[in-house]
């Protein structure tokens, strides 16, 4: 018995394609600048998640159509420019607002359940059970402070592996709605070294210095292969999954989603580590009055500090709320373009 797939792509106008295209895109780009919160979840919140995952499907088994291809070129070309013009900003941005930055993401975040939750409904043991384990699944994560579990790479050197790796947990992260690739590259002690070689590419092209470019594309490349590896190996694995158990993987889809709010807790900042505490492994000094590490008194910058909680003044509970709800508009306005268009083929 032919049974209808509720995740099949809508079948949106090509325009609509495109405008959803890019702004998920850019949404995807910003997001995969910020440890905690994950690119495909963004694709997710705009409603183009269905139609990237089937679009690089397609393409990994050599099949082109001019509609998969302006969907892929308008995602993946806003999201690479988004990285490339935004990636100093935003690290900065979400080190010095981080209340501001990540109370936007979570009405963004939101924004997509909607949508989700037309696709899945109505709730059973299946869903429920598999949102659950999705929610969970976030929740741990959310527990491990990413400025503490960082491992620092070797210095000097070019580590191609570790770059390749980087890419390749990244993207993987990137395509999985929930899991945020930037956290998973401070993990592995590649998140300072991507977004400087990008910062370094772009600086080269912007002043013709076509050897600092070429030095920049020592990370670059091997962090691009990654990236191509991840991101066709998870589409497919998600498509295979859709196809074989939608409403299990709808479910943990949906339990990611909710899930990846927990880590979105706008009020947190960088603490400073005290002298003498172990930083990655190194005994803290003071340098000048800012904090180093003691083998090669490298200054501790403050994106690198370890993640605390603090407590709102009554403007910032009330500029988060709003940040929330302008995030949320946002997402949900996205979401509608171009639906009524596409429910009246279906």
């Amino acid at each position: 018995m032919t049974t209808h797939t509720r995740t099949a792509p809508a079948d949106y106008s090509r325009r609509t394609l495109a405008i959803r295209g890019a702004i998920g895109g850019l949404f995807m780009g910003l997001a995969n600048l910020v440890p905690g919160i994950s690119g495909g979840t963004m694709l997710l919140a705009v409603g183009i998640y269905p139609q990237f995952i089937n679009g690089i499907a397609e393409v990994s088994t050599l099949t082109f159509r001019p509609r998969t291809l302006l969907t892929l070129a308008c995602i993946v070309g806003a999201a690479l420019l988004a990285i490339l013009l935004f990636a100093g900003a935003i690290s900065g941005l979400v080190v010095d607002r981080r209340w501001i930055m990540y109370s936007l993401f979570i009405g963004l975040t939101l924004g997509g359940v909607p949508l989700l939750w037309k696709m899945v409904r109505p709730l059973d043991g299946i869903v429920a059970i598999t949102a659950l384990a999705g929610i969970a699944v976030m929740a741990a994560v959310a527990m491990i402070a990413p400025g503490s579990s960082a491992v620092q790479g070797a210095a000097g050197g070019h580590q191609y592996g570790m770059y390749f790796l980087g890419g390749l947990a990244g993207a993987s992260a990137m395509v999985l709605p929930g899991i945020s690739g930037g956290y998973l590259l401070l993990v592995l002690g590649q998140y300072v070294n991507i977004l400087t070689a990008v910062d370094t590419f772009k600086e080269g092209l912007k002043g013709g210095d076509l050897a600092l470019a070429l030095q920049a594309t020592h990370v670059l490349v091997p962090v691009g292969l990654g990236v191509v590896t991840g991101v066709i190996g998870v589409s497919n694995l998600i498509k295979l999954l859709i196809q074989r158990s939608e409403r299990a993987t709808l479910g943990v889809l949906l339990g990611l989603l909710l899930g990846a709010v927990i880590g979105l807790w706008p009020f947190q900042q960088g603490i400073p580590p005290g002298e003498g505490t172990i930083f990655r492994g190194d005994t803290v000094v003071h340098v000048e009055g800012r904090p180093a590490m003691q083998s090669s008194l490298r200054v501790i910058e403050s994106k690198d500090f370890p993640t605390g909680f603090f407590t709102p003044t009554a403007p910032q509970v009330f500029g988060g709320l709003a940040l929330i709800g302008v995030g949320l508009a946002v997402s949900i306005g996205v979401a509608h373009l171009g639906r009524d268009r596409a429910e009246s083929r279906g």
